[in-house]
């Protein structure tokens, strides 16, 4: 396996200041990688400026990733600033402030909401593997990290039919990255947060997180934490996987 010289990573929905997206593109920055940052609005240029306060050498690009013009924005920014990207980590999806989620159960959901969920949870991260591996191949090195959802991979909730059938594709989209790139030194795997607390999370979110056995919700950091570590070298004979962050509450048969 090639080791990784340019150190460059793409994080995409990384908008929230207190989102996954973003403390992920910290740890990566904190290792030493060079990052470019996505979200669906300007706002991401606030959190560059977080980034470069902390010593990490940052890009944001405001990209509508359902679109193959904006992927094709972000990788044009990343070569232009640091050149080929070794890192993805596809967190774009569920929310967001240009176009907000419109969930749905398997009895009202339309033809069109369930289009746009599956753009926006699953084919941004279609198109944005699709659009970095090449380089990975040249490099000989990559690391795909996807985040997905304890929702669609692991359990389900009621009246959001067609973000679990996307969070559930990311991961097939991960097992079959996996097998068509690990002979040229690239690994992709998932994640599967649980119940995190964020700036979006409702009363609800936050008390189903204190009923899990650890007794709260999870932080952006903990996750952050994983995405981490799946995109660093050592993490080099693990592809395909899923790793769930979610305070051993899918595991636990006792519920109140």
């Amino acid at each position: 396996m090639s080791r990784r010289t340019a150190g460059i990573a793409i994080v995409t929905g990384a908008g929230n200041a207190e989102g996954i997206g973003l403390a992920s593109a910290l740890l990566l920055g904190r290792a030493g990688m060079k990052v470019v940052i996505t979200s669906t609005t300007d706002r991401i240029q606030q959190r560059v400026d977080e980034l470069r306060r902390k010593g990490i050498d940052a890009r944001g690009v405001a990209a509508d990733l359902t679109l193959q013009d904006g992927v094709d924005a972000v990788l044009a920014t990343a070569h232009e600033a640091f050149g080929v990207p070794d890192v993805l980590v596809n967190n774009a999806g569920m929310t967001s402030t240009s176009t907000p989620e419109d969930p749905a159960s398997i009895d009202d959901i339309s033809i069109e909401q369930w289009q746009s969920a599956i753009d926006r949870n699953l084919t941004t991260a279609l198109r944005m593997t699709r659009a970095v591996v090449p380089g990975m191949r040249a490099g000989g090195y990559g690391r795909i990290v996807n985040v997905a959802s304890l929702s669609g991979p692991v359990q389900a909730y009621t009246g959001d039919v067609a973000y679990h059938a996307a969070k559930a594709g990311m991961l097939g989209l991960t097992r079959a990255t996996a097998v068509d790139t690990a002979a040229a030194g690239i690994t992709a795997n998932a994640v599967a947060p649980g119940w995190i607390a964020t700036s979006s999370s409702s009363e609800h979110e936050i008390a189903l997180g204190a009923a899990t056995p650890v007794g709260r919700s999870g932080t952006p950091g903990e996750v952050a934490a994983a995405v981490a570590f799946l995109a660093s070298e050592g993490a080099s004979y693990i592809t395909g996987q899923l790793l769930v962050v979610d305070g051993a509450n899918s595991i636990n048969e006792e519920r109140a």
